[in-house]
């Protein structure tokens, strides 16, 4: 199968608004009644249902969660494709329990899994603020980045983060606390709960 976001000429990083587009651009191209009495006129009309196709298996794949492609480039092989599906059901997991609040069972599997990409890096981030482990945090998001550079959901929370917008009483793993909840534990759990449920289609507080 042909690499959709190659037909398209977009980077498999590339957001949804820039996918459509490519397409909207490449389907006012070589749409058909352009190139009507035209000897050109089914070489036209195939490279349109080749664009069509492209753009409905990228959005399908984005709205079931398996994408079919990563980090490495679009993957054709059944066995890759089912490594990349079981990734992100496990990642959206994780998602979910850092958003309810379940830390410490987030950071539990992200420690089980062997593959450490962009996305294990981000979501651990996620896991060292809401335990107020800022440095860790910062550690962790910047290696994300520069793992995917592209990927605007890590570059907005690094850049939430260096601007002072999310602020942690605490400096490292090592600080002993009292227990209880604090005002900062409960700001920090809103804002890590608004950053999982803006990647999942959501917003909890719509002023971030």
């Amino acid at each position: 199968m042909k690499n959709p976001y190659e037909v398209l000429g977009v980077s498999e990083t590339a957001s949804d608004e820039e996918i459509k587009k490519a397409y909207r651009k490449l389907a006012k191209q070589y749409h058909p009644d352009n190139y009507t009495d035209n000897p050109l006129k089914d070489l036209a009309s195939e490279k349109m249902k080749e664009i069509n196709n492209a753009y409905d298996t990228i959005q399908s794949q984005r709205a079931n969660g398996s994408a079919g492609y990563n980090q490495n480039g679009y993957n054709n092989s059944q066995q890759n494709r089912s490594n990349t599906n079981q990734n992100d059901t496990g990642f959206t997991r994780i998602r979910r329990l850092i958003s309810s609040g379940r830390i410490d069972e987030a950071e539990i599997l992200l420690n089980g899994m062997s593959e450490r990409n962009a996305e294990w890096h981000f979501l651990m981030s996620l896991v060292f603020y809401r335990k107020g482990w800022l440095q860790d945090a910062r550690n962790e998001i910047n290696t994300a980045c520069q793992m995917d550079p592209y990927n605007r959901e890590y570059r907005s929370f690094q850049q939430r983060m260096g601007s002072g917008a999310y602020s942690s009483p605490y400096a490292g793993r090592n600080v002993n606390t009292a227990g209880g909840c604090s005002g900062c534990d409960v700001c920090t759990g809103l804002l890590c709960a608004d950053c999982c449920c803006e990647c999942m289609g959501g917003d909890c507080i719509s002023c971030c």
